[in-house]
């Protein structure tokens, strides 16, 4: 599946120890631009994705998957992202190129290729 949207919120990094060794995890918040915006809590586990490239406002695609699990009774969903890929920026002219200031030669009227 995937989403795209801008960062609106990049939440601390966490970690800790499981049964399988150490973790790490940084969850961010994802605005749709819908019609009727929504706000998606995306975690990224590991090291694959390297979240300090990002910044808030910048917008994203994010590939994800979506994957609940049954702790003491209750059920707990997470969105995870597997892919996250910045779409530009709003501004950009910082990439764009620099405009054209030189001459235009006019085209001759006799020019014709046949």
């Amino acid at each position: 599946m995937d989403l795209n949207g801008k960062i609106i919120q990049l939440l601390g990094t966490q970690t800790g120890q499981g049964k399988n060794g150490p973790w790490k995890k940084q969850e961010f918040i994802l605005e749709t631009g819908d019609a009727y915006p929504k706000k998606v809590c995306i975690a990224v586990w590991g090291d694959k994705i390297d979240m300090s490239q990002f910044r808030i406002g910048d917008p994203v695609q994010v590939c994800f998957d979506v994957e609940s699990r049954e702790y003491n009774g209750k059920w707990y969903t997470d969105v995870k992202a597997w892919k996250v890929v910045g779409q530009g920026t709003a501004d950009n002219s910082a990439t764009a190129p620099p405009p054209f200031t030189g001459t235009i030669d006019p085209m001759p009227d006799d020019d014709l290729p046949f």
